[in-house]
């Protein structure tokens, strides 16, 4: 018979996570209302219990570990569920309303399974959803028509957001598209873009520019799907991040100039009614992008 893995300890997962968020485990004690020894010694165990270091020093600070970033992973999960199952008990189940805002490549990508996950934990909770450009989705959450939005980061308009992952942006094309000899013969590049303002159309223009390359928007859409089906339809090469990406596109590759990396951010107005599933809602956003390349 197979000996059985340790459990882990449930209080001491939740001082290593409180640790984490806090940036100190002294600040972590008095946050759970507890001696900074007792939960030292609670990380000690969890440590034990994993047998692995989790945390290390980084300069006055605390980072995790590689076997400390696996843990937390789970860590927040266990002690949602273990939370959720105390709220039950106590017929204390959730009944509110979160309205989320998202950018269109998540709405149409990510969030989906997001929601479903969400729904197994929060059943009484009603989700109303808002799939826009990043623009309409700061008005609305600016003026409290929304409770969260998740939207790409505008490094030139700096807000209080949370930065919860970021993802390459890439140069899509059809694929029987021949850039290069197109390019060679001067040929203006064909542009599919949204229209202004467009995080990803000036960081596209800008970028053509200095490198010199010719270039002219040759479709404009007001919607995700109708930049993706005029991409598919052959008439240009489009500036995204591979999330939502049709299977039948691809990248271009070292045709074009290498763009950065463009910051996903999470607004969130603070709530006493669903805070709980305001957090785990949060959580399950930041676990998804993980994967995000």
């Amino acid at each position: 018979m197979n000996k059985l893995p340790p459990t882990l300890d449930l209080d001491a997962l939740r001082s290593f996570v409180t640790g984490i968020e806090c940036g100190s485990f002294a600040l972590a004690a008095t946050h759970l209302c507890r001696s900074t020894s007792a939960v030292s010694a609670q990380l000690k165990k969890l440590e034990q219990q994993c047998g692995a270091e989790l945390v290390m020093k980084k300069g006055r600070g605390l980072t995790l570990t590689r076997n400390g970033e696996i843990v937390m992973s789970y860590a927040r999960r266990m002690l949602a569920l273990n939370d959720e199952v105390q709220f039950a008990l106590k017929g204390e189940l959730l009944q509110a309303e979160i309205r989320i805002g998202m950018q269109e490549d998540f709405g149409e990508s990510l969030m989906p399974g997001i929601l479903g996950e969400f729904r197994r934990h929060h059943p009484g909770v009603r989700i109303v959803a808002r799939v826009d450009r990043n623009r309409a989705l700061l008005n609305a959450f600016d003026d409290h028509a929304l409770d969260m939005v998740l939207l790409w980061q505008n490094e030139s308009e700096p807000r209080k957001g949370r930065s919860i992952g970021q993802s390459q942006m890439v140069w899509i094309q059809p694929p029987e598209m021949e850039i290069r000899s197109l390019l060679a013969r001067g040929e203006p590049l064909p542009l599919v873009m949204f229209d202004t303002p467009c995080l990803m159309r000036a960081h596209a223009i800008d970028c053509l520019n200095r490198a010199g390359i010719p270039w002219r928007v040759v479709f404009v859409s007001h919607s995700l799907s109708g930049i993706w089906a005029a991409v598919q339809a052959g008439l240009g090469v489009t500036l995204r991040t591979r999330i939502g990406m049709p299977a039948s596109l691809r990248v271009a590759g070292s045709v074009l100039p290498t763009l950065g990396r463009l910051g996903i951010t999470l607004e969130q107005h603070g709530s006493e009614a669903e805070p709980r599933a305001q957090a785990l809602l949060a959580q399950l956003m930041e676990q998804a992008l993980l994967g995000v390349k």
